[in-house]
């Protein structure tokens, strides 16, 4: 039902209350739709199979969370789009409980008309400023979440207040001793605002893992870099072996390799944090 309703509608859109423009497209290249926020895909979304996940980052996102404790998980999202993480989770893992804090209201309102989530889904969105979300969360959440994503976008850049070790900190607060933090960080040639964000997050949390396409983790081309995190170890075995199979071959960065990414660069506070680095638009035509 949920594809048949994108579908009739045309190119369903919404003004958010922050500037811009989002709307839902049918998918060019596969089958489901993308969210685009002024012309820059957000998500993808397949309401058939919500284990489709094509993105090349959500899919390296998605091989972490499957290497999580095995059942249902407590997971907080910073940044909705189109709920496709929450959506593989809830299928992977029913009966996981997920808290969602969007900035758009418009956006959050957008998707769940015209890409509606199961019904029988615990998903709840909080519509505010991530940041300021995740100081009104339940407090029962503190020190209880088996994951937690950051994935906020402003456009097509990441907000500077979501890059220092203070919002690393608070976020960290709500992982359970062997939770798991997600991050994605997009950069360019140089990977400077990669390795400050690397050395940022492990400032808070010891055990870190960077997974990325190898010419993206090289500083060769603008892309992608997943950020793994946790106080505990990381389950992270098999995980080698699964991304360089594909279908989006990658590689895992650990330990030595890790420092050595991050070595000389400045840990980010709020006096000095920026947005992360804006993508020229010829990225998304490829």
């Amino acid at each position: 039902m949920g594809r048949t309703r994108a579908r009739d509608a045309e190119n369903p859109t919404a003004r958010l209350d922050h500037g811009g423009i989002a709307s839902i497209v049918p998918s060019e290249f596969t089958s489901g739709f993308e969210l685009v926020v002024d012309g820059t895909p957000q998500s993808h979304v397949d309401l058939d199979d919500p284990t489709h996940l094509h993105f090349e980052y959500i899919v390296r996102m998605g091989a972490v969370i499957d290497q999580l404790r095995p059942g249902p998980v407590t997971a907080v999202h910073l940044g909705a789009g189109a709920l496709t993480i929450p959506r593989y989770i809830d299928t992977t893992r029913p009966g996981s409980r997920q808290q969602v804090i969007e900035l758009e209201a418009p956006l959050a309102s957008l998707v769940r008309e015209h890409l509606p989530l199961p019904r029988a889904a615990s998903i709840r969105i909080r519509i505010g400023d991530a940041r300021e979300g995740v100081a009104r969360l339940p407090a029962a959440l503190i020190g209880a979440c088996d994951l937690v994503v950051s994935d906020v976008y402003s456009g097509a850049q990441t907000p500077a207040h979501l890059t220092s070790v203070e919002f690393y900190r608070e976020v960290s607060a709500l992982l359970a001793p062997t939770g798991v933090l997600l991050v994605n960080v997009a950069d360019g040639p140089g990977l400077a605002f990669a390795r400050r964000q690397i050395a940022t997050v492990a400032h808070v949390l010891p055990e870190v893992a960077l997974l990325a396409d190898t010419q993206v983790l090289k500083g060769r081309r603008f892309g992608n870099l997943v950020v793994a995190a946790s106080a505990s170890s990381l389950p992270t075995e098999w995980l080698p072996r699964m991304l360089a199979a594909g279908p989006h071959p990658a590689k895992i960065a650990q330990g030595a390799e890790v420092t050595a990414f991050a070595q000389g660069a400045r840990i980010v506070t709020d006096a000095d944090a920026v947005a992360s680095p804006k993508p020229d638009a010829s990225i998304f035509l490829r």
